[in-house]
């Protein structure tokens, strides 16, 4: 495909100065349409080393506002990023709605550069693309314009350009050691890219080609692709019907199977066998938090549950132990101004546990599913689609050498009456009971639904759901610090 490409093709000075001014123009003017429509830009330039990408970039933006675009270098990850899945870190550089993100490299370096020095074991690979395709058609599906741009050089350019950077004063020091390892591995180099190309340029997000030999070429094609789909995307937004939200819903037909039915809420434990259970369990956890550190283990353990099933109670009794600096509780509710400009997912990827430590989820992810659904915050096709990507979502982290827990405390009906009743009654719990804790109660029924349909569909053996008998809360305590040492004590 590669070795397909003529680069010989090239540009003369007037046609080229006359196309850019032209693409300039329309590229500023698109710029505040995406920004009016709200439409996240993501641009992806990788290349050979001395492509030419950062005068390609200085070009780009020339024109363009600098209130709306970012340009995100991406060089070989930090010590931090490396305690992170590989993606982590370009989560946090997404851009926002109807903002640019300009990424000089990207998470394409984990096939291409880390592969060539054997970061990247081969046997990886495959499933390195996989979640690259996976992430690339979320952020379609939420509404992003993404082109990405492949800058192919010759080999003899290629040295070239490399030589007489290295001559240089004034650019010598942006030539790496890596930029010539790619000369010199330059077949080997070439058919990664090759590769990457085929497996990653999806129907929803294809690869451009681009012949780098002329500078000048280059560059008009690079922006009049980036031009293109802009457009083609804006022109989508246009012809497309506005995602249906649908009023709070009522009724839910309830659909097999139903394993919340299975859960046998009788279970109990009395006062004593309590506190001499969740003691053994507390000290395996705190013994366990030393070699999780040492061996670098990420630990992450969400909690979701009816109101009142008690998961303030449960996290409390599994962190009481642990030494604070190694672990953290992050509590979740309605996503704020921030939150609400970027994928849903995004607040979750910026919150989670790095290697070595301890995170707890106090709701997560799965309110996309739950309360979102339910209470109609989330169209029908972003609700559904929210199943696959959790479980694509969940695979990166376990992939990553996550321990990943899931909790559903659940409770019957009954009981959470009597635990609002007591908190209503109680002057130092009452800040615990809220209007819409009572709203949530009307639709119970909904709800029981809609979490079977989730348990269902995202119950996956890398990532498998723990139902929590809740009732009696001694009994939920003690079931959820065993999970999470038995869980540790496997992989440690």
């Amino acid at each position: 495909m590669l070795n397909t490409l003529n680069l010989e093709l090239s540009l003369d000075k007037e046609s080229y100065k006359t196309q850019t001014e032209g693409l300039m123009r329309e590229l500023r003017s698109l710029q505040q349409i995406c920004w009016e429509k709200k439409l996240p830009v993501i641009i992806v330039l990788e290349g050979w080393a001395a492509a030419g990408k950062g005068s390609l970039v200085k070009k780009m933006v020339s024109y363009m506002d600098p209130r709306g675009f970012k340009v995100i270098p991406v060089w070989p990850p930090t010590e931090q990023e490396r305690l992170y899945p590989f993606m982590w870190r370009f989560w946090q550089e997404f851009p926002g709605y109807g903002k640019i993100g300009i990424f000089y490299h990207s998470w394409y370096t984990h096939v291409l550069e880390d592969r060539l020095f054997e970061r990247l074991p081969s046997a990886n690979v495959a499933m390195a693309m996989r979640q690259i395709n996976a992430f690339e058609r979320q952020m379609i599906d939420d509404g992003a314009a993404i082109a990405k741009f492949w800058i192919h050089l010759s080999k003899k350019e290629l040295k070239r350009r490399l030589k007489k950077a290295t001559n240089d004063e004034l650019e010598a020091w942006r030539v790496r050691p890596e930029d010539w390892e790619q000369a010199k591995n330059y077949d080997t180099y070439s058919s990664y890219a090759e590769e990457m190309v085929i497996h990653t340029s999806t129907g929803v997000v294809p690869w451009t080609l681009v012949e780098g030999d002329d500078k000048r070429w280059c560059r008009v094609k690079v922006l009049s692709k980036m031009v293109s789909t802009i457009k083609e995307t804006l022109g989508r937004l246009e012809v497309q019907p506005p995602p249906i939200f649908t009023p709070p819903q009522e009724h839910l037909e309830p659909t097999d199977p139903q394993p919340l039915a299975a859960v046998d809420l009788s279970l109990s434990l009395s006062e004593d066998d309590y506190k001499e259970q969740l003691r053994e369990q507390q000290v395996r956890l705190g013994k366990m938090q030393q070699m999780i550190f040492e061996k670098q283990i990420p630990v992450l353990a969400i909690f979701e549950g009816w109101d009142a099933a008690g998961k303030g109670g449960a996290i409390k009794r599994l962190t009481d132990i642990l030494d604070p600096r190694s672990y953290e509780v992050h509590p979740f509710a309605a996503p704020t101004d921030e939150e609400k400009v970027h994928h849903y997912l995004w607040r979750f990827w910026r919150k989670l546990p790095p290697a070595g430590k301890i995170g707890v989820f106090d709701r997560s992810w799965y309110g996309r599913v739950l309360v979102e659904r339910i209470e109609g915050f989330a169209s029908e096709r972003q609700w559904r689609r929210a199943y696959r990507e959790i479980n694509e979502f969940e695979e990166q982290l376990t992939t990553a050498g996550y321990i990943l827990l899931k909790f559903w405390l659940h409770i019957d009906p009954d009981t959470q009456l009597e635990r609002f009743t007591e908190r209503e009654n109680n002057p130092f719990k009452q800040y615990k009971l809220t209007d819409e804790d009572w709203r949530n109660r009307e639709k119970w029924s909904c709800y029981e639904v809609a979490v079977n349909q989730m348990v269902h569909r995202t119950n996956t053996p890398r990532a498998p759901w723990t139902l929590v008998s809740g009732n009696d809360k001694f009994y939920a305590r003690v079931q959820v610090a065993q999970t999470v040492a038995d869980a540790i004590a496997q992989t440690v």
